[in-house]
């Protein structure tokens, strides 16, 4: 059974830093792309990041130049840097990625609160 499990959420002042970890667990051939979306109450879930097996990243403009998505494939765990946090960042933060294991399927995670104080 593969599950994806984030970690890193939390209470934070504005201009301050999170990073949130997306780690896969369970039997698998490999992870392709994983991606982190954003809920903010009231709000449609929005895409955050992305990265590719390749490494080859792009981002919402919203948080260019401010959040960095990194993976550490050995680990199996993706990274979400998170800089210059501001109170609109205030949203549940989950992961997706597609996971070969061996067919395609798509996976997300239980999400994790990230809450930015003005």
């Amino acid at each position: 059974q593969v599950k994806l499990e984030e970690s890193g959420g939390g209470l934070v002042q504005a201009g301050g830093s999170l990073r949130l970890s997306c780690a896969a667990l369970g039997s698998f051939f490999r992870i392709d792309r994983v991606a982190w979306y954003r809920q903010a109450p009231g709000k449609q879930r929005e895409f955050v990041a992305r990265i590719t097996s390749g490494g080859s990243t792009n981002y919402a403009d919203s948080v260019k130049g401010r959040f960095t998505i990194s993976r550490d494939s050995a680990e199996n765990t993706v990274f979400l840097q998170m800089n210059s946090l501001k109170p609109e960042d205030t949203a549940v933060y989950s992961c997706n990625a597609l996971i070969f294991s061996p067919t395609a399927r798509d996976y997300w995670g239980q999400g994790t609160q990230v809450t930015v104080s003005s």
